[in-house]
């Protein structure tokens, strides 16, 4: 295994002609990875060069792959606009997808639909901890057992846990810039997550975060789906707008607990969407209650009946509630949701209901 020193010294002999100086010392590359035998970094280059930086980023892999014990190396350019000055439109950029994460600058554009997928889906929560990638990875995975062809976007940027859920790691291929996701438990998958180490934060700016979800929707080989599910990061953020904006989704979902604070932020959720003109598919209410292995009695730590409750005063549909089992946890973290881990369970069964309200809702819709 080569260490992260024996990398940077490679690196270092990587001239950016423009400037005149080795990359490494230009400060160009950021985020460097070294795990195994794989080797991640990103190389940030100016925008107005963005197009011509190719040769210089495969440089970079090649000086890095031709370590001792380096197998595989992922260089991820990024660029940044000079601090008053607007970014110039960029030649697309070949070969890998997630590279140059800033958007090109052009005229506005409707949402557009996405070749081959039938239903784009938003799974979204207005407070994060409400277990809304737990309801994403079980929901994905008891449609594609119900027979449909189903695909999960990870655009949790700030926390992409699909790959741990889900059981799925390594990091994708790609063909003429095209990506190729995984694909585990009948779900096609695509994150964030399959870039970076588990424990790394991934630190970027609102429009690297914009345009890398853009490029995950448009530059992934999704194939023919029925379903896309899009598990969002909390809040009413850039990643929430970008994809009402610029894709065509059939509408959200949104999760939330039954408790008073959380409802709140579902409800900027539920505004924020309908601002966008996405319609409210409906409302999931989790962690709603548990059964006391020792007195056998129900409880409600979060309360009872808030999500459903709000759903009626918003005028949306209620889906389902999910209750609190120790073993929906367990099972996600272990890579096997609980709906494939023990599909018969009584924990499961919510979410069989819930996704197959959400086919009936998709087929009435008739599109």
């Amino acid at each position: 295994m080569a260490t992260e020193a024996e990398v940077r010294e490679a690196l270092a002999r990587v001239v950016d002609p423009a400037k005149g100086v080795d990359i490494v010392s230009a400060g160009q590359v950021t985020s460097l990875v070294v795990s195994s035998e794989d080797v991640r970094f990103v190389l940030e280059v100016d925008p107005a060069r963005a197009g011509a930086m190719e040769p210089l980023r495969q440089a970079a892999e090649a000086v890095v792959k031709a370590l001792p014990g380096v197998a595989n190396v992922a260089a991820v350019m990024t660029a940044h606009a000079e601090q008053g000055k607007a970014a110039p439109p960029k030649a697309p950029v070949p070969d890998l997808g997630l590279k140059d994460f800033t958007p090109k600058p052009k005229a506005p554009e409707g949402p557009a639909p996405l070749p081959g997928v039938k239903h784009v889906v938003a799974v979204a929560s207005g407070k994060g901890g409400v277990g809304k990638s737990t309801v994403s990875a079980n929901l994905a995975v008891a449609l594609a057992a119900r027979g449909m062809r189903v695909g999960l976007l990870d655009a949790d940027v700030y926390g992409p846990s699909q790959p741990r859920m889900l059981g799925v790691s390594g990091r994708p291929s790609s063909v003429n810039g095209i990506i190729l996701p995984l694909r585990n438990h009948g779900v096609t998958v695509m994150s964030l997550g399959f870039m970076v180490e588990e424990e790394e934060a991934i630190v970027w700016r609102g429009p690297m975060l914009m345009g890398a979800l853009q490029q995950m929707l448009g530059q992934v080989q999704w194939g023919a789906l029925d379903v896309l599910l899009v598990d969002l990061p909390p809040g009413t953020g850039d990643v929430q707008m970008t994809l009402c904006q610029k894709t065509a989704v059939a509408g959200a979902v949104v999760v939330s607990t039954p408790q008073d604070i959380a409802l709140i932020d579902a409800k900027k959720g539920i505004d924020m969407f309908k601002r966008m003109e996405t319609p409210i598919l409906g409302m999931i209410e989790n962690m709603a209650a548990f059964v006391c292995d020792g007195c056998g009695k129900t409880h409600h730590p979060f309360g009872q009946g808030g999500a459903k409750a709000e759903a009626e005063k918003q005028g949306v549909p209620f889906l389902g509630e999910v209750p609190l089992y120790l073993s929906i946890r367990t099972a996600g973290d272990g890579g096997a949701p609980i709906v494939a881990a023990k599909p018969e369970g009584p924990e499961a069964k919510p979410f069989w209901a819930i996704a197959d309200g959400l086919i009936e809702t998709l087929a009435a819709r008739g599109d």
